[in-house]
């Protein structure tokens, strides 16, 4: 299949590497080769050359953390983690993700064949995004220090800031790191509102809230249906829940979970906090859409423009995956187009009043 996606498919069982591979087959990507662990998978890399890995964490003698480090480092190439729900196994994915790997997708569990069947377009959709990322190219820093200081680009300026901003973060594929990075590099004297919707499985939201939390001066937490949002603080949406505000006073406001049926066929969906965003505050309103296949938030970004809202897109240079934040742009309701590293400081202009050397 000449042009076409190639694949290595890595996992210790032999039942869900055949599984997978029929997936991408029939899916019209071309599985090069099979591996049964990490050195296998490195291997293979090697002498096949291939566009994508499919990764299994936990793999004997070399385990996918381990592997994905040494394919890095010896053939870049993008790598999707594919992950069990476990606490455990959130851990290390993330693991895998400081080491270079482009995104995850979270194992099925119980009947494996019959689940795996009803989510082999989305893994199909995945495998192809991923497999197009120029892992060479992607410049954030693997572990974003806590934000001591000014944010990038703010030198020794003094800023003064408008009264009870909110913030509302969007991404998807590529977007973890990305969104670590921004949270690390904004200050807290913004007193930024933070909502962050992250397309990510149930069972590993609460461990990216941990990680954005011990790398940012902001207070941030999975999101519970009901909690409440105050300045300093961050929520980031619960995996496979919309996560919509629902009401806001006297610059707190208050979110609301639900299981309504997926949007842009994701489950939290950008859109539907930044359309119940733009609806309910009244207090300056920031939009930021971060990299991600799709087009989340295109939506939700016109109506936060028509809310008086500042919209922020990450450029194609630096996006894992140039979907959502080129379909933003599309809209014409986006403000600028900025680097990962000049987002911070882009966030921060929009909300400044003054500033003073």
């Amino acid at each position: 299949m000449p042009g076409g996606t190639r694949a290595v498919v890595a996992d210790d069982s032999h039942f869900m590497r055949s599984v997978i591979s029929d997936i991408l087959e029939e899916g019209g990507i071309e599985v090069a080769t099979e591996a049964r662990n990490g050195r296998e998978a490195v291997d293979a890399v090697l002498a096949h050359e291939p566009d994508v890995v499919t990764m299994d964490v936990e793999m004997p003698e070399m385990n996918g953390i381990e592997a994905t480090e040494m394919i890095m480092a010896e053939r870049p190439t993008p790598v999707l983690m594919l992950s069990a729900h476990t606490d455990e196994n959130a851990d290390v994915t993330f693991e895998a993700l400081d080491k270079g790997a482009v995104d995850f997708f979270r194992k099925p569990g119980g009947e494996v064949s019959m689940e795996m069947s009803r989510l082999k377009d989305q893994l199909v959709d995945i495998v192809t995004s991923v497999a197009k990322v120029d892992v060479g190219k992607r410049g954030t820093r693997s572990s974003p220090s806590r934000a001591g200081g000014p944010a990038s680009g703010a030198g020794t300026e003094s800023r003064s800031y408008v009264g009870d901003p909110t913030l509302v973060i969007g991404s998807s594929t590529g977007g973890p790191k990305m969104v670590e990075q921004v949270m690390a590099e904004l200050p807290i004297e913004a007193d930024l509102r933070v909502l962050i919707v992250q397309h990510m499985p149930e069972g590993f939201t609460g461990r990216f809230s941990e990680r954005i939390d011990n790398r940012s001066d902001y207070d941030v937490r999975e999101a519970a249906d009901g909690a409440r949002l105050a300045g300093g603080e961050a929520l980031v949406a619960a995996g496979d829940r919309h996560m919509s505000v629902k009401n806001y006073r006297n610059g707190r406001l208050r979110v609301k979970l639900t299981r309504d049926p997926p949007e842009n066929s994701v489950r939290p969906a950008v859109d539907v906090t930044m359309r119940t965003a733009a609806a309910v505050v009244d207090d300056p309103l920031v939009g930021v859409i971060l990299t991600g296949m799709g087009g989340d938030g295109a939506d939700g970004v016109v109506r936060m423009k028509d809310a008086g809202a500042r919209i922020i897109a990450q450029d194609e240079a630096t996006s894992a995956v140039y979907g959502m934040p080129k379909r933003a742009v599309e809209t014409g309701c986006v403000d600028s187009v900025l680097p990962i590293d000049e987002i911070p400081n882009g966030i921060l202009d929009t909300i400044t009043t003054e500033v003073t050397s």
